[in-house]
């Protein structure tokens, strides 16, 4: 079982809803699991915010419901000056395909499935700043489901992934490389970024969430030359974002050419390798 649940992103309220949904559900496909049942979590300013904004919300999440293949059961509202939603989701897994953070193999390669920059673009769209290809861009893979991608990271062998979410690419792989016990090595110039977003990120809109998230893990990271402005890119706090897996060298073609093909805009970024913990930039791996 997991929940989530998020402010808006974006001010369209039945795409709100439709990007919680598939944010909450994202934690039961990490797992390699299969959701079956969910609740609406709500907080509602029900003074000032109408009730037929609130059945969009609804209806958004309904439709990824019907998307992925599980049911919302009813949920619970409580009042709050500022709208939240999410859903808590309860999923199965046949345990030979379970998916861990602490499942990480030295020598695995890394794959990325969704390309990182949303909490810029989102901090952007707020400040007005925003570009059309860049916040469609965003909103597109906000929508993206999961559920492909997790049945070909379990078909590739995997047993280490987690979804990158609100702790960043950087706060995720810190957690997972922990729990792993092995040491991290990233290609910078290899991890995919929305159009825009470092441009974006280099005019300023820094979400303070991925600022925070850099505090959290500069302790593990070797940053080595990397510009700041792509050091920032990796700890974006994204929302709905992809699944980051590890694979055995020789699974790598066959899977991202998958991934690929559900077109998924997927990349190898990197490797573990043996250690406790680091992680380290570089604009090549060796």
């Amino acid at each position: 079982m997991t929940a989530d649940f998020i402010t808006p992103v974006i001010d369209d309220a039945l795409t709100w809803g439709k990007v919680a949904a598939t944010n909450a559900v994202s934690d039961i496909y990490a797992m390699g699991a299969k959701p079956l049942m969910a609740i609406n979590l709500v907080g509602w300013n029900s003074e000032e915010l109408p009730t037929e904004l609130l059945s969009e919300v609804l209806e958004g999440a309904n439709q990824v419901a019907e998307e992925a293949g599980f049911v919302i059961a009813g949920g619970h509202t409580v009042e709050d000056p500022e709208p939240k939603f999410g859903l808590a989701i309860v999923g199965e897994v046949d345990p030979k395909n379970l998916l861990r953070n602490s499942g990480f193999r030295e020598n695995d390669l890394l794959i990325l499935t969704k390309k990182l920059g949303v909490g810029v673009i989102t901090t952007a769209i707020k400040n007005q700043e925003s570009t059309e290809e860049a916040t469609d861009a965003a909103i597109a893979s906000m929508l993206r489901l999961n559920d492909q991608a997790a049945k070909i990271a379990i078909e590739s062998g995997a047993t280490g992934a987690t979804d990158i979410t609100g702790f960043g690419l950087l706060g995720h792989l810190g957690r997972a490389a922990r729990e792993s016990k092995v040491d991290v090595e990233i290609n910078v110039s290899e991890v995919p970024i929305l159009p825009d977003a470092r441009d974006l990120a280099l005019a300023g809109n820094l979400p303070g969430g991925s600022k925070r998230n850099l505090e959290w893990v500069e302790a593990q990271l070797d940053v080595g030359s990397v510009e700041d402005v792509d050091v920032h890119l990796l700890a974006d706090a994204q929302t709905s974002g992809g699944l980051l897996f590890g694979v055995e060298p020789e699974e790598v073609e066959t899977t991202l050419n998958k991934l690929i093909e559900a077109e998924h805009d997927a990349a190898v970024i990197g490797r573990m390798n043996s250690g406790s913990g680091m992680i380290r930039l570089s604009s090549q791996c060796k």
